[in-house]
C-alpha cells in the first residue's frame, strides 16, 4: 500500500512538473510575441475583464472541487452522488451568473473603470459555463493522482495562443485577440476532459448531500472571495484611479513574475494537497510531508526570486521588450517578495484545507485585507512607483499572519517551518551579492547572461559544500525530493477508495 501511494506521488509529481516546465517554456514565448504586438492598454482592458471573470468563477465552483479531492467518502455510491451534485450545482450557478452579467454588463464595465466595454465583458464571461464542465472532472483526476491526463489537457490549452491569439493580434484585433484565445483555451479544456473522463454526469440530485457539501464548501467559498479581494483589490483601485496603461503595466508585470514561479508552485501545490489529505490524521507524517516539500521548493524558489530582483532589467527586455521599461521595478520587487511568500506562507492554505479547516485560510485572508485595502487606497493617491513599493512590501504581513495561525492552531512552530531552509537562504543571499557586483560591471545583455550563469554555478557550489544540502539536491534531481523522503517516514495511510481506483 505504501509503495503504491509513493509511486502515485512520484508519477504525479513528474507529470505535474513536466506540465509546468513545458507551460512556462511556451507561455513566455507567447508573452514575448504578444507584448511586442499589443500595447499595455490592451492588457489593461483584459486585466479588468479577468477580474470580473475570476470573481464570478468563485461562485461557479463554490469550493466543490476541493471537497471532491479532500473528502473521505463512505463508499462508491456516496462519492458518485456527491460528484453529480457538485457538477449540476456548478453548471446552474455559472449559467445564472452569465445571464446576470449580460444584463448588467454596461453597469459593471462602468463600475470597474472601463465604460463602454459591456459587450466585451459579456462575451468573455462565456468561459463561466465552459469551466463548469471541466472543474469536477479535474477534481477527480487530482484525487486519483492522474496528472498524466491533466498534462495533455494543459499542453493543448497553452498551444491555443499560437493558433488563435497571436494571428488575431497580428490582424489588429487588440484585446479581442486575448479574449477569444482565452475562450478557445477554456473550450478545449472542457471538451477534452469531458471526452476522456470515465465519469459521466447523471440526472440525480440530493439536497441533503448539497447541504453537507456546503458545510465544507462554504468556508472554501468565503476563502476564495477573500483571496480574490487580495489578488484583485489593487487592480480595481488602479483601474479606478489611474489609466489602462498603468493597469496594463502593473498586471502584466505581476503575471510575468507569477508565471515564472508557477513552474514550481503549479507542479507541487495540487500534489501536496492530495498527499496531505491522505495523512491528515497523522501529525508526524503530516509535518514530514509538508516540510519535505517546503524545503525542496526553497532550493528552487529562493534563488529564482533573488535572480529576478537583481536582473529585472534583463527579464523585462527578454520577456516583454523595450516598450515596457516601467515594468522593471515592479518585476524586481514582486520577484523577491514572491519567493519569500511562497516558501513561508503559500502552502499554509493547503495545510488548513487538508486538515479540514478551510476557515483558517479565510480568517488569514480577512486579517490581511484589513491591512491591504486601506494601504492600497491611501497610496493610490501617491505616484505609481510609491504605490507599487508599498503593495509589494505589505505582502510580508501575510507571512506573519500565517505564522501565528500555524503555531497556535495547527501546532507547527515558526522554528519548525524555517529550520530546514537555512542553507538555501544563505546560498541565495551570497548568490545575490555576487550577481549585484557583476551587474555593476556592464548592462550589456550578453554580460548579464554570463553573470546569471556565474550566479547559478556559485549557488550550487555553495550548496555542495554542505552534506545535507548536497543530499537534498541529489534527491530533487533524481526523484523530485518528496518521494524519497516519503519512503523514509513510512508515508501515507491511503484510504481504500484510492487503491481501488488504481
Amino acid at each position: 500500500m505504501k509503495d503504491n501511494i509513493s509511486k502515485k506521488i512520484n508519477s504525479s509529481l513528474k507529470w505535474s512538473s513536466i506540465t509546468e516546465i513545458i507551460a512556462k517554456l511556451i507561455q513566455p514565448i507567447t508573452n514575448m510575441i504578444l507584448a511586442r504586438i499589443l500595447v499595455p492598454e490592451a492588457f489593461g482592458v483584459v486585466a479588468t475583464v479577468n477580474m470580473i471573470i475570476s470573481f464570478a468563477d468563485m461562485f461557479t465552483d463554490a469550493g466543490f472541487q476541493k471537497y471532491i479531492v479532500q473528502q473521505e467518502f463512505k463508499d462508491e455510491s456516496d462519492r458518485e452522488i456527491s460528484t453529480n451534485v457538485a457538477f449540476w450545482t456548478n453548471l446552474s450557478i455559472s449559467l445564472i451568473l452569465w445571464v446576470f452579467i449580460i444584463i448588467f454588463s454596461e453597469e459593471i464595465s462602468t463600475m470597474v473603470g472601463n465604460p463602454g466595454l459591456g459587450i466585451v465583458i459579456s462575451v468573455a464571461c462565456m468561459q463561466l459555463p465552459l469551466t463548469s464542465f471541466s472543474s469536477i472532472q479535474m477534481a477527480i483526476y487530482r484525487r486519483n493522482f492522474d496528472f498524466r491526463t491533466l498534462f495533455f489537457v494543459r499542453i493543448i490549452s497553452i498551444c491555443i495562443p499560437f493558433i488563435v491569439t497571436i494571428p488575431l493580434a497580428l490582424f489588429g484585433y487588440s484585446y479581442w485577440s486575448l479574449i477569444v484565445g482565452s475562450i478557445c483555451g477554456t473550450l478545449s479544456n472542457a471538451i477534452i476532459l469531458t471526452l476522456k473522463s470515465v465519469w459521466r454526469p447523471k440526472l440525480e440530485y440530493s439536497l441533503t448531500v448539497l447541504k453537507e457539501m456546503l458545510s465544507f464548501s462554504l468556508w472554501s467559498l468565503l476563502e476564495a472571495i477573500s483571496i480574490w479581494l487580495t489578488t484583485w483589490i489593487d487592480t480595481f483601485i488602479i483601474g479606478s484611479a489611474l489609466s489602462s496603461y498603468y493597469l496594463g503595466i502593473y498586471k502584466t508585470s505581476l503575471s510575468t513574475v507569477n508565471s515564472i514561479f508557477m513552474i514550481v508552485t503549479g507542479a507541487t501545490t495540487p500534489i501536496l494537497f492530495s498527499a496531505l489529505c491522505r495523512v491528515q490524521n497523522d501529525d508526524k507524517e503530516f509535518k514530514n510531508v509538508l516540510f519535505s516539500m517546503q524545503k525542496n521548493v526553497s532550493y528552487l524558489v529562493l534563488p529564482m526570486s533573488v535572480g529576478i530582483f537583481v536582473f529585472s532589467d534583463l527579464v523585462v527586455k527578454i520577456l516583454l521588450g523595450n516598450n515596457w521599461g516601467d515594468a522593471n521595478y515592479i518585476i524586481g520587487l514582486w520577484g523577491i517578495t514572491q519567493g519569500i511568500t511562497i516558501v513561508l506562507s503559500h502552502y499554509s492554505s493547503e495545510v488548513y484545507r487538508a486538515k479540514g479547516k478551510p476557515r483558517l485560510s479565510f480568517i488569514a485572508q480577512v486579517i490581511f485585507l484589513l491591512v491591504l485595502i486601506p494601504v492600497c487606497y491611501i497610496y493610490s493617491k501617491y505616484e505609481f512607483k510609491t504605490f507599487v513599493t508599498v503593495r509589494g512590501l505589505v505582502r510580508l504581513v501575510f507571512i506573519l499572519i500565517h505564522f501565528v495561525l500555524m503555531k497556535y492552531i495547527i501546532g507547527i512552530s515558526i522554528k519548525e517551518m524555517t529550520s530546514t531552509i537555512k542553507l538555501p537562504i544563505v546560498a541565495s543571499v551570497v548568490m545575490g551579492c555576487i550577481g549585484y557586483l557583476l551587474s555593476l560591471i556592464s548592462k550589456n545583455i550578453l554580460w548579464q547572461i554570463i553573470s546569471i550563469l556565474i550566479c547559478i554555478i556559485s549557488y550550487f557550489i555553495i550548496l555542495m559544500c554542505f552534506k545535507s544540502s548536497r543530499y537534498d539536491i541529489l534527491n530533487i534531481i533524481n526523484k523530485f525530493g518528496i518521494v524519497e523522503k516519503a519512503k523514509n517516514i513510512k508515508i501515507l495511510k491511503v484510504d481504500k477508495m484510492i487503491i481501488k481506483d488504481e
